[in-house]
């Protein structure tokens, strides 16, 4: 698991007007909206004695600590301690980790790390959105017993589908089969140095009882696929000119062997409004093929070692991701989820925030970090 990259915390319509926690990067936050209805992340751990934000009340755009009443703003500053009287002065160290948000796509949004805004990555622009005449969208979530990592991998994986989907592929019965030539680009969605992606030919078995739009298509087709940091990726799966998947899955590392997905899936035809249940429970069908396939990975994490796995060029997209994410563990970015765990229930940390980069003195000290 990784700092400094955006991710996704809850859907827009989960947050009202009551504070929620939520679980990420194996720490909690509190989410909250002000009167104004801007969300806010902070972490949850309340640096008096321990309480936890998220079971407290908004007041005064604060989040009011169950536990002694102490009033934290979004900006993670105190603003109000009780117990010392209105009149006293606040401590300067009375403040804890807060971090951008953002609410896009009916989703909220957070940058978990200490970036500088100029150098923060790009969250994926999903500009089908603003097309409501020729695109329709379905926004889902799920969450499964998975490491991250080995979900995006799956997501890069052309030769996957082939026996993990019926619907994409032939089951294994073509004896022809194989994963043809990948054609790989840079990050269409920001600098070269966040991401990647390639597009690749494929076959599949001819829709039989979809709509007309997919009863035209051949079984010749089109699909791309890339990533956007750790956890945002993207693919685009072409039927025909006029029919077309476009898919954006933005992941939340919950704990190491846990993820919740948000899946904004655009689809260039079967508009319909009636047709958003039938698409959804299909994209539902096909996540659960895979997740029946990756719960059962050994190792659960990803090797350390590429000579671990044997490895074909099919798996070039995984060791190109694997480079980017040695990459970002060289800046010092990867949480040590060992020293984390040997410190549960002893220890309170706080993903780093902007802040720390120009304040000094903080409470809690910082996730252990390799």
């Amino acid at each position: 698991m990784y700092i400094n990259f955006w991710y996704p915390v809850t859907l827009s319509e989960e947050l009202k007007e009551e504070p929620i926690r939520v679980r990420m990067l194996s720490q909690n936050f509190v989410v909250f909206r002000d009167s104004k209805g801007k969300p806010n992340t902070l972490s949850d751990t309340c640096i008096h004695r321990g309480g936890a934000l998220s079971g407290g009340v908004v007041r005064q755009d604060c989040i009011q600590c169950p536990y002694h009443g102490w009033r934290f703003n979004g900006d993670g500053t105190c603003e109000r301690i009780p117990s010392i009287g209105k009149e006293a002065k606040i401590p300067k160290r009375a403040r804890i980790d807060a971090y951008p948000t953002e609410e896009k796509y009916g989703i909220v949004f957070a940058f978990l790390g200490d970036l500088e805004e100029s150098k923060r990555p790009p969250i994926m622009p999903v500009d089908e959105l603003n097309d409501e005449k020729n695109w329709r969208a379905n926004v889902l979530t799920y969450e499964a017993n998975i490491n991250f990592e080995r979900s995006i991998e799956n997501g890069l994986d052309a030769a996957h589908n082939e026996f993990v989907h019926p619907t994409h592929g032939h089951e294994g019965e073509d004896d022809d089969y194989r994963v043809g030539k990948l054609d790989f680009v840079d990050n269409i969605f920001g600098p070269k140095k966040w991401g990647f992606g390639f597009w690749h030919a494929f076959k599949s078995p001819a829709s039989k009882s979809d709509g007309p739009q997919l009863k035209e298509a051949s079984d010749e087709r089109m699909a791309g696929s890339g990533i956007v940091g750790p956890n945002q990726m993207w693919t685009y799966i072409v039927f025909n000119e006029n029919s077309e998947f476009r898919q954006y899955m933005f992941e939340c590392p919950v704990e190491e062997n846990h993820v919740k997905i948000f899946l904004i899936n655009m689809r260039k035809m079967m508009l319909d409004p009636n047709m958003d249940k039938p698409i959804a429970d299909r994209c539902m069908v096909i996540a659960k093929q895979d997740i029946v396939i990756l719960e059962k990975l050994d190792p659960v994490l990803t090797p350390q070692f590429n000579t671990k796995e044997l490895l074909v060029p099919s798996d070039e997209p995984c060791i190109k991701y694997r480079k980017l994410l040695s990459g970002w563990k060289k800046k010092g970015w990867k949480i040590n989820t060992t020293e984390l765990a040997a410190n549960v229930g002893k220890k309170a940390y706080a993903i780093p925030s902007p802040a720390r980069k120009t304040q000094k003195g903080w409470v809690l000290d910082k996730v252990p970090l390799s």
